[in-house]
């Protein structure tokens, strides 16, 4: 696994119940609201695949063609991260708390799975 890439470096702050809540004001403003939960998943998908493309062209072997949009991973990335959003807030989940169940799993069931850095092998 990597290092760390953000340690250290300063984040812009905004809490994850703010970007749900601003996100919901955006999407209330339109009479058609949410998209259903199905349609949501696939436009998560088609993100994902947008995403896909965009890493393989920054970090694989596959160049651009001149005629492409320049879009980068951090676009996708927010793309992938607004539908996310979308999906939590049509189906009234509080991500903060999503998280911290998925962080209590991890730290739990997984807490031996890895080598952690500062500890002394046998």
């Amino acid at each position: 696994m990597a290092d760390s890439q953000i340690a250290g470096k300063k984040l812009a702050e905004k809490s994850l119940a703010d970007i749900q809540r601003e996100v919901d004001a955006y999407i209330s403003q339109f009479k058609e609201g949410y998209f259903s939960p199905l349609a949501l998943l696939a436009r998560m998908t088609e993100e994902v695949g947008e995403l896909a493309r965009e890493v393989n062209h920054s970090f694989g072997e596959k160049p651009k063609k001149a005629d492409e949009a320049d879009n980068s991973v951090e676009m996708e990335l927010g793309d992938v991260l607004f539908i996310v959003l979308c999906f939590a807030n049509s189906l009234g989940i509080d991500l903060t708390e999503a998280h911290n169940r998925v962080m209590h799993k991890f730290n739990t069931r997984d807490a031996n799975r890895w080598t952690k850095k500062h500890t002394v092998e046998p």
